[in-house]
């Protein structure tokens, strides 16, 4: 059986394998960046999602506040670093190891990112709304 084949496991969830030899990154939500889907999405019925994000060279922030309508989004900077601000916080910058925590509903904006930034993006469920804020 291939190893990136899915198996059905308990509550319905399936044991997947992404190898990163055989990644592609698609456009996503932001069109500075691309999106590589750990396949978390499809293996929990879309209860969540989890992708790497990478910067497109050449492309730079669009620093919006913004919302999500999600129960649970978290970013591990795995290359280079993002600046984000947040409502609550202020002004975060990460480097590889860093990790933040958004709670529901915070208003937040990236505001600007390496050329060569590469960041793991958890969120609960896999599809949400963005929507901008004042």
């Amino acid at each position: 059986m291939p190893d990136d084949a899915p198996l059905q496991g308990a509550g319905g969830s399936r044991t997947t394998v992404r190898h990163a030899a055989e990644a592609s990154y698609d456009p996503g939500l932001r069109p500075f960046f691309t999106y590589r889907d750990l396949g978390i999405r499809g293996a929990t019925a879309e209860s969540y999602g989890a992708h790497v994000v990478r910067a497109v060279p050449g492309q730079h922030a669009e620093p919006l506040w913004h919302t999500h309508a999600l129960a649970f989004q978290m970013v591990f900077v795995l290359k280079g670093w993002v600046r984000f601000e947040y409502s609550d916080i202020g002004e975060v910058l990460l480097h590889p190891g860093d990790s933040v925590y958004q709670p529901p509903g915070i208003r937040h904006r990236e505001l600007a990112h390496s050329e060569d930034m590469e960041l793991l993006e958890i969120t609960s469920p896999a599809e949400f709304e963005t929507a901008l804020a004042p």
